[in-house]
């Protein structure tokens, strides 16, 4: 079986990782920036945050014309370190939380799906994690 191509992104938020690992992991918070624009909202999100536990957000398009799920079981979880798990699709996605003083390193690997461009994806995945660094960096943001 051919090994599917990896694909990273990664930020660095100005806030500490114990925040950073919360915002990530609770439904309140991942409702809020679980968008790749402007154009969409996350109308739901679960999160069974445990190993074999499972997650399902929805993304979807404000004029109600799309939207998206993405679901998946948690393979690994080391709390504010380590977040891996597995795509419905089979595919394998690895978060590390990388504490640094006050601010946090997030790098994101995923692997890649055959029907996109690496840079699509890597430009949606991307768009995304922008996101919840500014979720996370906003004043207005219950801390």
């Amino acid at each position: 079986m051919e090994q599917r191509k990896k694909i990273m992104v990664q930020c660095i938020i100005t806030i500490p990782v114990d925040k950073v690992w919360n915002y990530w992991t609770q439904p309140r918070h991942i409702m809020n920036w679980n968008i790749a624009s402007e154009d969409y909202y996350c109308p739901s999100a679960t999160n069974d945050l445990r190993e074999k536990g499972t997650f399902s957000y929805t993304m979807a398009l404000k004029n109600g014309t799309n939207h998206a799920e993405h679901k998946g079981t948690y393979i690994d979880i080391i709390p504010q370190k380590l977040l891996k798990y597995e795509i419905e699709d089979g595919r394998i996605v690895t978060i590390v939380f990388s504490e640094q003083g006050h601010e946090t390193e997030i790098i994101q690997t995923f692997e890649a799906r055959d029907n996109l461009s690496v840079e699509q994806q890597q430009k949606g995945w991307n768009s995304i994690l922008q996101n919840f660094k500014r979720y996370c960096e906003d004043p207005a943001t219950v801390k």
